[in-house]
């Protein structure tokens, strides 16, 4: 139908005698190919999956090292040092905390980079969409921005989601 035959095989005309793999590939025979890569299990690999699993486990010590790191720098309101403290954790991991972006955000914002703290507080929204926080500090931002309709827009919201948050809490949601 598509131009593939019924029995399928590689048209080959080796060079060299196949090896079993070899051979096995060019008939397409997928239960040869398993049998195969089952008995030679992972003799081939030299160490790269090893490797790979210490890289995995480095990488997440060096993200939460560097959260580690921007949470005493904040504490200690080093505002820079959180900054990239921050950005290496966000930049090195795959885990998305609302929370470092929101802390984030107010760095670039004691640093008058209210750009930075808008993108910043947008993420955190992006991470958590009904988190009130995240509304606030682009409210801030964005009035550090001159833009003071949507900073008030964007307090309105925040205040909404809080009262619903609130409200669900009481109601032991």
């Amino acid at each position: 139908m598509l131009g593939i035959p019924k029995h399928e095989e590689i048209p080959l005309v080796p060079q060299l005698p196949l090896s079993v793999m070899g051979d096995a590939c060019s008939r397409v025979d997928l239960t040869a190919i398993h049998q195969l890569l089952l008995v030679s299990h992972y003799k081939d690999d030299d160490g790269s999956c090893e490797l790979s699993f210490q890289e995995w486990t480095q990488q997440i010590r060096d993200m939460l090292e560097a959260r580690k790191r921007g949470d005493m720098a904040f504490r200690d309101k080093n505002f820079i040092e959180a900054i990239d403290g921050y950005t290496t954790f966000i930049d090195v991991g795959n885990i998305v905390s609302p929370t470092v972006y929101a802390r984030r955000s107010i760095c670039y914002l004691l640093c008058d980079k209210p750009d930075a703290a808008l993108r910043d507080a947008m993420q955190a929204q992006l991470a958590h969409p009904e988190w009130p926080t995240a509304f606030y500090l682009q409210a801030v931002a964005l009035v550090k921005l001159g833009m003071h309709k949507d900073a008030a827009d964007m307090l309105n919201e925040a205040s909404t989601l809080e009262k619903k948050r609130h409200n669900r809490g009481s109601r032991g949601y």
